[in-house]
């Protein structure tokens, strides 16, 4: 039985997340379809500026993504801190950005005089959108219901677009986020659509090096920045080097496309030195990321730790973590 979204989610643990989405029966609703060649691979550019969209309303940065022809992979990174710190015209700001809000901050937008009452009410209302923008399971709402009635409304029909529910995997150390972000934007070369990370559409990947290519020595303002391996006095950002990641992409879509699994470079990326990943695990963690583990992800302690604030009383995938991780 899957597990409710809130036993899944704990920010004292890890602040990083990915999720999946897949169409209903996983039909080809954003790519073309095989069976009537009808293509909906506009429906893919709907779904990327949707997700660039939202990183200005939620206090939810976006790690990495890609928007397949039947699913969407996003791994996202929960500022709890950012939310905190919005003021009250801040919050009620960010939430008209996605609702009309109530008629209570409608009028204290409008200038109009309330009471102390009202305004008491208008505090706890703006509390509980305050929470719900920090919330990964409204960030996913906010980006897959909007789709889902742009496609319903153009296809002229009624019913699900997505599956019920989104996958959704807690990334609980460096190690875990990096076969994450690797596994993620590497989707489109494991799925022969693309044949190159640069090449590959509607993915943070190529965003990354366009931006980089551009304009040397920036990152893309949409995306959460790289900023270096970790230190004291650490800003906000991934604990990686930009061109250190880029490398091990590279490296790694090699293994993938030339079908040398087991056949590993002897000038491996330092990133890989650096995180203590053997080759091999690598490799299989970059193919299936998704496959392999379950809710939590991270060194066996992690996990085991993650499991005891969350009031796991067993975890299955601990096994399957402190083989890969170590």
């Amino acid at each position: 039985m899957p597990k409710p979204r809130k036993t899944q989610v704990a920010l004292s643990a890890t602040p990083y997340y990915h999720c999946v989405s897949r169409c209903v029966r996983r039909a080809f609703l954003c790519g073309r379809d095989p069976l009537s060649g009808r293509d909906f691979s506009h429906r893919r550019g709907w779904i990327e500026a949707r997700i660039l969209k939202l990183t200005n309303t939620f206090s939810i940065d976006v790690c990495a993504y890609a928007v397949m022809s039947n699913h969407v992979h996003v791994v996202l990174h929960v500022d709890q801190a950012l939310a905190e710190s919005w003021s009250l015209d801040q919050v009620i700001d960010h939430w008209h950005g996605l609702f009309t809000g109530s008629f209570l901050s409608q009028r204290y937008c409008r200038g109009d005089a309330m009471g102390r009452a009202e305004l008491s009410a208008l505090h706890q209302q703006v509390e509980v959108w305050r929470g719900r923008l920090q919330d990964i399971s409204w960030y996913m709402r906010c980006l897959n219901e909007v789709i889902a009635r742009q496609a319903n409304q153009e296809d002229n029909c009624t019913g699900r677009f997505w599956e019920g529910r989104f996958k959704c995997q807690a990334l609980l150390d460096e190690k875990a986020l990096a076969a994450c972000l690797a596994y993620v934007d590497l989707n489109p070369v494991r799925a022969g659509i693309a044949d190159t990370p640069e090449a590959s559409e509607f993915t943070s990947i190529r965003q990354r090096i366009l931006q980089r290519n551009t304009a040397p020595g920036s990152q893309p303002v949409q995306l959460l920045p790289f900023s270096g391996n970790p230190r004291e006095e650490m800003p906000k950002g991934l604990p990686f080097r930009l061109d250190d990641y880029l490398e091990l992409v590279d490296w790694t879509g090699k293994q993938v496309r030339d079908g040398k699994r087991g056949a590993v470079a002897q000038d491996l990326p330092p990133i890989l030195e650096r995180l203590a990943i053997e080759p091999k695990h690598w490799l299989s963690m970059s193919l299936h990321f998704e496959s392999r583990f379950k809710g939590l992800v991270g060194t066996a302690y992690a996990v085991k730790a993650a499991c005891r604030q969350l009031g796991y009383r067993r975890y299955s995938g601990v096994s399957r973590c402190k083989e890969l991780f170590g």
